[in-house]
């Protein structure tokens, strides 16, 4: 990076540090929202406590059953009100257990007065809500009993149970149901797998050697859920002199997780970083309650809860260790010798509010990364930014556990798999393979910062979802604990098709501008299908099977590309799903020396390669007659969402297969094509800044801000994502005054 760089950024820096505290008041009287089209609501308030208010209060207007129904979970209340199945009373216990009074409290008492404030304001916001709606909910939640009000004991508890989601939250029945001796038949397998094709991401951040303007530019592309709590929500909040930032939260997220401000813009990735290990514990013989660590013995701890249910009442008990709670399963029995123990990393994190917060303050990207180091807080995310100045960061100092390769290697139980994941199981009779404590990271038992990859540069960087390995082919990252990622392996093809389509832009002499970072995706490319359809059409001029001339016939013809209007899509889609063996037919192996390139080709001169092609063809094109759907049907007609009534075409497809610009859902045959949407293509943005630093920015919520059929913003800005449009964020006052739809002010007493 280059000294005039650094030198513009220790100038701003010193000016930062050097402008006085903003006085800003404890308690807010009112709080202006003022909403512009799509129903994006632009909250200003004099203090953090209205900012909280203003928020939820915005929030709620388009989401209110989807979060009401969030906090029944996390109470441990869905047997209450949904019923009294084994599911809902195994989730009520887990919560009721872990989320419990203790737990609730540590997390009250960690924090910031700002951070208190603007979670107190929320609460009182999303109440104000609720009561001065009642009556006038959307349908699906109005006059229900469970939409009632909260205090911040709730929004702990929404907070912790966010975090542990893909930690403990992936094993609640195998807690909620743990007891000594359980015969193993009535077990089911540990599956700790998350898919990444359901909650993941593409980011990349260009810098000034690249872009045009010499400014950032990032592209930030999450894949995320597109039903339940983890839509996202667009909001632009503004406390004077304190922050001023737009961009998405989950529904259940209090904050801005991603977004820009007028010096910075990040994302967020899901890191392939675990957030927890297993942990074995060795069992003092004859006693199944009591284990042995170092010379010491221990008991386990025994919580009883009561679920309330709609019929009575059910006692439970959930079996605690000072490490996590026991998890009982196929793979994890506990046994005469032996219980498995989970410990999460979120379980023990109270700092995203916190770190949000700085995020949202920093002024270029080098204090946006002093800010991920300071807290720690990112729950199972990587971050990928820019700033104005034309610096491009990706890092993943977050929240992972403090395990080295050297522990793993000296500690590891040898339980290699427990179900689809990659899982570590330690020895936790041993104290010395505990998390180990380092005291420069951001709490104990967290891996320290400086051992956790990041790399800032007037270049770009980009993920997704692979480890940091390739971050920046010319700058590879590398000599970190496997408890974070891989190095040295085969990359994804979503990841290829990403760096790839980067390397063609690059390779063609022109600069990067904000229209490059938009068309990255919205072309809409098969980087799988550029890769391998040429070799079978290939094999189909050998073989011409007459079951498959059609379909190879529309497959040579298609754009390549899975846009609404693309012929031929769907035939690959389902190639792809049969073809399972195909990376058993590469020509071109996996080159550590090539990673962005390597495997490539099938080797369509082998009988057994021939044999694959042709047997996925026929049982594609045998799918999608038993589906009813034409050979040749466009791709918008084949994958769809429907909206009161409406069919919309969605463009973007499995990134399994190779798409950068990800759309997941399986194929219906009653829906005749692929609907619902389950997950994909979420919250999309491409910043940039003007020369002054106003933040110019384009973005879609493919699904629209509410999920509700009576919203006005159902499906608004899924049209516009059909159609591969962008929403031009007013972010100014005048902007927003242009632009302005309606507006509240509301009093807070």
């Amino acid at each position: 990076m280059n000294k005039s760089y650094w030198a513009l950024i220790g100038s701003i820096s010193l000016l930062v540090a050097c402008s006085p505290e903003p006085e800003v008041q404890s308690v807010a009287d009112e709080v202006e929202i003022r909403w512009t089209g799509y129903g994006i609501p632009h909250i200003k308030a004099d203090s953090w406590h209205g900012l909280g208010y203003g928020f939820a209060y915005a929030v709620a207007t388009d989401t209110v059953c989807v979060l009401a129904r969030e906090m029944v979970t996390v109470r441990g209340e869905q047997a209450k009100y949904f019923g009294n199945n084994e599911r809902n009373i195994n989730n009520d216990a887990f919560h009721k257990a872990l989320l419990n009074p203790a737990k609730v409290d540590e997390y009250l008492d960690y924090g910031s007065e700002s951070n208190k404030l603007m979670d107190a304001g929320y609460v009182e916001g999303y109440n104000h809500y609720i009561e001065s709606h009642r009556g006038a909910l959307p349908a699906s939640c109005n006059n229900e009993p469970w939409v009632k009000p909260i205090d911040t004991r709730d929004l702990a508890r929404l907070t912790i149970g966010v975090g542990i989601r893909y930690g403990l939250g992936r094993v609640t029945s195998e807690i909620a149901t743990a007891q000594p001796g359980l015969s193993l038949a009535s077990l089911n397998p540990l599956d700790l797998f998350v898919d990444t094709a359901t909650i993941g991401s593409n980011a990349v951040a260009f810098g000034s050697e690249l872009t045009e303007s010499g400014r950032g530019i990032l592209l930030g592309n999450p894949h995320y859920p597109w039903h339940g709590p983890s839509r996202f929500h667009m909001a632009h909040l503004t406390l004077p002199g304190e922050i001023d930032v737009m961009g998405v939260g989950l529904i259940t997220t209090p904050r801005i997780a991603i977004g820009f401000t007028p010096q910075v813009a990040w994302t967020h990735t899901v890191s392939t970083a675990l957030r927890f290990t297993m942990f074995r514990l060795e069992l003092v013989e004859g006693n199944p309650m009591a284990y042995r660590l170092g010379d010491a013995v221990k008991n386990i701890e025994a919580i009883e809860v009561e679920v309330e249910t709609d019929s009575g009442t059910v006692l439970r008990t959930v079996y605690m260790s000072h490490l996590g709670p026991v998890v009982v399963s196929e793979s994890t029995p506990w046994s005469d010798r032996y219980v498995y123990v989970m410990r999460d990393v979120n379980y023990e994190n109270y700092r995203s509010g916190d770190q949000y917060k700085d995020i949202q303050k920093a002024q270029n990207v080098s204090e946006l990364r002093q800010a991920l180091a300071d807290h720690q807080g990112a729950a199972f995310v990587n971050t990928i930014a820019a700033d104005r100045f034309g610096g491009a960061l990706y890092a993943d100092m977050s929240a992972i556990p403090n395990v080295s390769a050297e522990l793993i290697e000296r500690c590891d139980t040898g339980l290699d798999s427990l179900g689809r994941g990659r899982v570590i199981t330690l020895n936790g009779s041993d104290p010395d393979c505990d998390w180990q404590i380092d005291p420069t990271a951001a709490a104990p038992g967290l891996m320290p910062p400086s051992r956790q990859p990041s790399l800032i540069t007037q270049n770009y960087v980009t993920n997704s979802n692979d480890s940091y390995w390739l971050s920046n082919p010319e700058t590879r990252l590398e000599g970190y604990s496997p408890i974070i990622g891989n190095e040295q392996t085969t990359r994804s093809l979503r990841t290829r098709a990403g760096l790839n389509f980067v390397e063609q832009v690059l390779d063609s002499g022109e600069t990067i501008t904000q229209s490059t970072m938009q068309n990255l995706l919205f072309n809409h490319r098969h980087y799988g299908a550029e890769l391998f359809v040429d070799d079978i059409i290939a094999v189909c001029q050998v073989r011409q099977a007459q079951e498959t001339t059609e379909a190879c016939r529309i497959l040579s013809e298609w754009d390549r590309r899975q846009d609404v209007d693309s012929v031929g899509a769907h035939i690959f889609n389902e190639f792809w799903a049969a073809a399972r063996s195909i990376r058993e037919h590469f020509a071109v192996p996996f080159d550590v020396n090539d990673p962005v390139h390597t495997p490539r080709g099938l080797t369509v001169t082998r009988q057994e390669t021939q044999d694959t092609i042709v047997a996925s063809l026929v049982a594609a094109v045998s799918r999608l007659q038993e589906a009813n759907i034409p050979l040749d049907a466009s791709w918008g007609e084949v994958q769809f969402a429907m909206r009161n009534g409406e069919k919309i075409g969605i463009p973007g497809g499995n990134g399994g297969a190779g798409m950068f610009s990800v759309i997941g859902a399986r194929l219906v045959d009653e829906n005749q094509g692929y609907s619902p949407i389950i997950s994909g293509n979420s919250y999309i943005q491409a910043i940039t800044w003007s020369e002054d630093g106003t933040p110019e920015a384009r973005a879609i919520l493919t699904y629209s801000q509410s999920p509700e059929p009576d919203s006005a913003h159902y499906a608004d800005m899924t049209r516009l994502y059909s159609k591969s449009e962008w929403v031009t964020l007013p972010f100014t006052d005048e902007q927003i005054a242009n632009e302005l739809v309606r507006s509240e002010t509301l009093q807070i007493n």
